[in-house]
């Protein structure tokens, strides 16, 4: 855009159609609000129908279309499923949100069965790289595309008790920085988020342990934890003009934890 073209609305998504997976509650639920807000055309997938059907309802009452599709990504022919049908609900995929992820065991990462380490990746990457690889190419043919990926700051630090959910989560960052180099050229940004902690049904048993939470919320300078709409604000900007120059980055939602020294 020259300095004489007018301004775009920055966070408009009018016109758009995004694939939102995880979409049934949690960060899923509110992005795909959040984009039905701004205009865009929806495809959401979960694999719990009933909560499905209600986001959808929702998202609907602001006066967006919407298709559902419930998959479980754990099985690669659902995945596949997913792709295919979310490309034919409104012709194509414009932006493609991979929320939808499962922390696995708690312990140590030596530990971790091999069923575990499997289900895991497959949830977690595997099923983000398949609608990657079924969806970016049409993006970059038609030379605009969006791909946000949820990561953690669990891919940013060692963790004694969640060890292999930071490891595929920090693979998931470096797919968004691989993919960016390979499709940005092609007109397809694609960035990953990396939420703390946020106040989501994932993160109950984490909120409900108070000397966990004493120690988080020293930990962090804003001092409490975050909203889901915060993340969704992000996906927002990174799914809009707003966020046109940004690709291959990993952006961090953590009210600061990251940051702190504890003092």
């Amino acid at each position: 855009m020259s300095e004489a073209s007018p301004a775009p609305r920055l966070f408009a998504l009018d016109g758009q159609v995004a694939l939102v997976t995880g979409a049934a509650g949690g960060l899923g639920r509110a992005i795909a609000l959040a984009y039905a807000q701004h205009g865009a055309r929806l495809v959401l997938s979960d694999r719990k129908g009933d909560g499905l059907r209600e986001v959808a309802a929702r998202c609907e009452s602001l006066g967006t279309a919407v298709h559902t599709v419930a998959a479980d990504l754990a099985e690669t022919a659902q995945v596949q499923r997913l792709a295919e049908q979310a490309q034919a609900a409104f012709g194509r995929i414009d932006l493609l949100v991979c929320n939808a992820g499962m922390q696995g065991p708690a312990g140590p990462l030596l530990a971790v069965p091999a069923e575990d380490w499997a289900r895991v990746f497959q949830v977690n990457l595997a099923s983000a790289h398949a609608l990657c690889a079924a969806l970016v190419p049409a993006m970059g043919a038609r030379g605009h595309g969006r791909v946000v990926l949820m990561a953690s700051i669990a891919a940013l630090r060692g963790n004694g008790a969640i060890g292999l959910y930071g490891l595929s989560k920090a693979a998931l960052a470096q797919m968004a920085r691989n993919l960016a180099v390979e499709w940005s050229p092609r007109g397809v940004c694609v960035n990953a988020i990396a939420p703390g902690l946020i106040r989501t049904p994932l993160a109950d048993g984490l909120m409900a342990n108070a000397a966990f939470m004493a120690r988080r919320l020293a930990a962090t300078p804003l001092r409490r934890v975050g909203e889901p709409h915060e993340v969704a604000g992000v996906a927002v900007m990174l799914a809009s003009a707003a966020g046109g120059f940004i690709t291959g980055q990993m952006l961090v939602v953590d009210g600061g934890t990251l940051i702190s020294d504890g003092s």
